[in-house]
């Protein structure tokens, strides 16, 4: 679920309110999507109708969320508050609970393998503090999983090295995946037992290995197949399979926009209630995710010694370039293999091949690493403290401005709100510090 903050509260750009997308959907009737803000505000609301519903039927509900920060923020702002308090009947302690697994996510809905690295991590950080502040220390702590913007994972080795390692150090335990984002070191290929649990090991080119367990998200564009509950029906013909010696089920994980498209905002629901219904009484039960690694961990099975897996194109690097040979090493080797092209980049993968996150944005890319290294000379490296109104303000809009959206709807007026977000951060800077 994600909604960004744009500079669209008033008629002029540089002068404009920072509002919800979806505030600004409300108050403009004559936007050809403003019909859909009641049914985004019932779909961000529903988590908690559904799972309560289901659970007092006496039936076994499951449901991964994940909520960007910019999303809850905006939320907050419009004073809806009936949305808060049905997440928050799930969320916190009592007969509800175990049914949501919460996922933790970049804040500002950042796509990770072109957002510099030091402000990925305090994306990653200011929503873990956001969602305390909202749901409660004690639910944070079973924040476990990590579910990244666009499932948009980095395959530069020093960016993806620096990702893991923000996430481990953060606490997540465990990384959804999307599967042609990864490969298995020996071979280069994508990995055979998707359903299971594997290890995401990134190395870098001064030799540091950051790994954590990676679950693999099936499937392209899962928006109209989640909303018909495939991954159920998927799950109902796999049978279990051995894993480090011992027998286990095979998990199959998907994930879709919970507000985008028809199926998701008008099928899903009924077609959700109708799966947990048949599956609380079969032998095909829903899990999240913590839950299915704690039972196989209970089995034996040791996450330590998962399958491994690199991100994709790295093979192809680390043939000609040892891990701890240096930067510049690794630099020259990335250029030779641009040259001979062959499907070669450093983009990043994500939950689409057909959109590229960097292509075509090039002016807007330089805007956003500028107004990072002046953040990071001015409000970091100068010692300011971080709970300072100026330091609080500027890394707000920084990270508003780094919002996934400004680069998926091609240019004009998206892109037009990221440079105004940079403009914006930029006089913070020179003016208030």
């Amino acid at each position: 679920m994600h909604q960004p903050l744009i500079p669209a509260g008033g008629q002029e750009l540089t002068r404009a309110r920072l509002i919800s997308n979806l505030e600004y959907l409300r108050d403009h009737p004559e936007e050809p999507d403003s019909h859909n803000h009641v049914a985004f505000h019932g779909c961000y609301r529903r988590p908690g109708e559904l799972l309560v519903q289901l659970l007092e039927e006496g039936r076994e509900p499951r449901l991964m969320l994940e909520y960007s920060g910019t999303l809850l923020e905006g939320l907050r702002r419009m004073g809806i508050v009936d949305v808060f308090e049905q997440l928050r009947r799930i969320t916190e302690p009592g007969p509800y609970q175990h049914a949501a697994e919460w996922l933790g996510a970049a804040w500002g809905h950042a796509v990770a393998p072109s957002t510099p690295v030091q402000d990925y991590r305090l994306h990653v950080l200011a929503w873990r503090q956001h969602f305390a502040e909202l749901f409660g220390a004690q639910a944070l702590e079973r924040v476990r999983g990590f579910s990244p913007a666009e499932m948009a994972l980095p395959n530069h080795p020093d960016v993806a090295y620096e990702f893991v390692h923000t996430l481990r150090t953060a606490g997540y335990q465990w990384l959804l995946v999307q599967e042609h984002t990864v490969e298995v070191p020996e071979t280069g290929r994508a990995p055979e037992r998707k359903h299971l649990p594997h290890r995401l090991i990134c190395k870098s080119s001064r030799g540091e290995s950051a790994s954590i367990v990676a679950i693999i998200k099936t499937q392209g564009s899962d928006t109209k197949l989640v909303g018909q509950m495939q991954p159920y029906y998927e799950a109902k013909g796999l049978g279990r399979v051995e894993l480090q010696g011992k027998s286990v089920p095979q998990l199959v994980t998907q994930i879709a926009d919970g507000e985008n498209g028809g199926v998701m905002m008008n099928e899903f629901p009924g077609q959700y209630c109708r799966v947990v219904r048949e599956a609380s009484a079969g032998d095909t039960r829903l899990l999240n995710v913590s839950e299915y690694l704690d039972l196989i961990e209970a089995c034996g099975v040791d996450s330590e010694r998962l399958p491994p897996l690199q991100p994709i194109h790295q093979k192809r690097i680390w043939e000609r370039c040892e891990p701890g040979a240096g930067p510049e090493r690794l630099a020259r080797v990335l250029g030779e293999l641009g040259r001979e092209g062959g499907g070669f980049h450093m983009d990043g993968g994500s939950w689409t091949s057909d959109i590229s996150w960097v292509k075509g944005y090039a002016g807007l890319l330089s805007e956003m690493q500028q107004v990072s290294a002046l953040f990071h000379e001015r409000a970091t490296l100068s010692g300011v403290a971080a709970g300072e109104r100026r330091y609080q303000n500027a890394l707000f809009h920084l990270l508003c401005s780094q919002t996934s959206c400004f680069r998926y709807w091609g240019q004009g007026k998206w892109t037009d709100y990221g440079r105004e977000l940079c403009r914006r951060t930029r006089e913070i800077l020179l003016h208030d510090f």
